[in-house]
């Protein structure tokens, strides 16, 4: 058990692959279709919750072996700079709940399909709020606070690598999704908006709303 021990980082960070590309797997148009052919049509009501809810329960056991797993200490950074850091993670949990706000957080959980009768509701593209600075502020926002903590272990690290490498796969996969369905105007989306990283230099400009 100790030699297992002393592979913790590389453990967690073949875990967090694995739960990403699962994860990543069921996101698939593949997998709902798959849904709808074993439970019917009203699979695509109840998808967007059980896939959550999923998501959720099998990250636990990911979170287990960070606290588990024994663990180098790599860095500690000092006050007042934690006081920054904390700052910036403040900022990043505030970030995401503005964005789940403006994306619609009933939609983003599931519960909106769950009560909408449509079968297929009608999605719309988001472009404004903190979507002007960047195409995936859910993103931005998560990588800033994992990357932001003032005490940094060898889990940890592997754990916000492998978090690194599943949100910027994920952003791109997400990416072919949104030009398959909304095509030019989100390919012109994509000319005038950074996909994570914000230009500080330059207010992004608003020729693309929500109409």
């Amino acid at each position: 058990m100790e030699g297992l021990m002393d592979f913790g980082p590389w453990i967690i960070l073949f875990s967090v692959l694995v739960y990403g590309f699962v994860h990543s797997l069921l996101a698939t148009l593949a997998a709902k279709a798959r849904a709808r052919q074993w439970f019917g049509p009203g699979a695509e009501r109840w998808y967007r919750l059980a896939y959550n809810t999923f998501g959720i329960l099998t990250f636990l056991p990911v979170l287990a072996l960070v606290a588990e797993l024994s663990s180098e200490r790599l860095y500690i950074i000092p006050a007042p700079w934690s006081y920054v850091a904390l700052a910036g993670q403040l900022l990043a949990l505030l970030a995401l709940v503005i964005g789940f706000l403006q994306t619609g957080i009933w939609s983003f959980l599931g519960f909106e399909q769950m009560l909408n009768p449509s079968p297929n509701p009608t999605s719309q593209m988001v472009t404004g709020g903190l979507y002007r600075w960047v195409r995936h502020p859910l993103y931005t926002a998560g990588l800033a606070f994992i990357w932001l903590t003032p005490i940094m272990t060898s889990n940890l690290l592997a754990l916000n690598i492998g978090l690194t490498l599943y949100l910027i796969l994920g952003a791109i996969y997400e990416e072919r999704k949104l030009v398959r369905e909304f095509g030019e105007r989100y390919t012109r989306y994509q000319e005038r908006v950074p996909m994570l990283i914000p230009r500080l230099n330059k207010i992004p400009p608003t020729e693309i709303t929500d109409e």
